[in-house]
């Protein structure tokens, strides 16, 4: 009986903890973002956050908004720290979402020569000719349980892809293994 009970706690705790932990951090960011605009209301300050976000998308898209970005950008990028934290940003949101998606080749690479050892990761960049590294490319491993990771140039023989859903890669990777990406199949020549 005690040991039923103390089964049934657990299945508990695995069911609501994850359930819990998300609710937390969707509250806070709910309330980070309404006490930012001063808006005693919960949740309206986040709507109108992702509205405002999404019309100015919106009007990036014109050719005279586009003009003063560009102009903007410019700016940022001549400032030696702040293109640094502009640039690195950017990037990194634009291999996530943006046009210039970067973590959609998902790999595994064997990170050293005749070892059994492989990684999944995702190639960055298919080409490092102009670095004098000709048959490399860079392949970023993300770290489980972490919002890092780690880049390899490694030798594009080193490098299967796979054939999965990116988001289900990374979800496989983030999750230390546990969440299994459905139907993942690996090549054995890189694209």
């Amino acid at each position: 009986m005690l040991t039923r009970l103390i089964n049934y706690f657990l299945k508990g705790i695995v069911f609501l903890a994850p359930l819990a932990f998300t609710i937390y951090i969707c509250v806070n960011i709910f309330r980070t973002i309404d006490g930012w605009l001063g808006i005693a209301i919960p949740g309206v300050g986040f709507a109108i956050t992702v509205v405002l976000i999404t019309l100015f998308g919106f009007l990036a898209q014109s050719f005279l908004t586009r003009s003063a970005l560009n102009i903007v950008e410019n700016l940022l990028n001549r400032l030696p720290f702040v293109r640094l934290l502009y640039s690195s940003t950017r990037d990194l949101l634009n291999a996530f979402v943006g046009e210039k998606r970067r973590f959609d080749k998902p790999v595994l690479v064997a990170p050293y020569a005749g070892g059994v050892a492989r990684a999944l990761g995702f190639v960055t960049q298919e080409s490092l000719a102009r670095l004098g590294l000709v048959d490399h490319v860079t392949v970023y491993v993300p770290h489980s349980y972490a919002v890092s990771g780690v880049l390899w140039i490694v030798p594009t023989s080193a490098v299967t892809p796979v054939d999965a859903d990116s988001a289900d890669v990374m979800a496989f990777i983030v999750s230390g293994g546990v969440t299994a990406p459905p139907g993942m199949i690996a090549h054995r020549t890189v694209q």
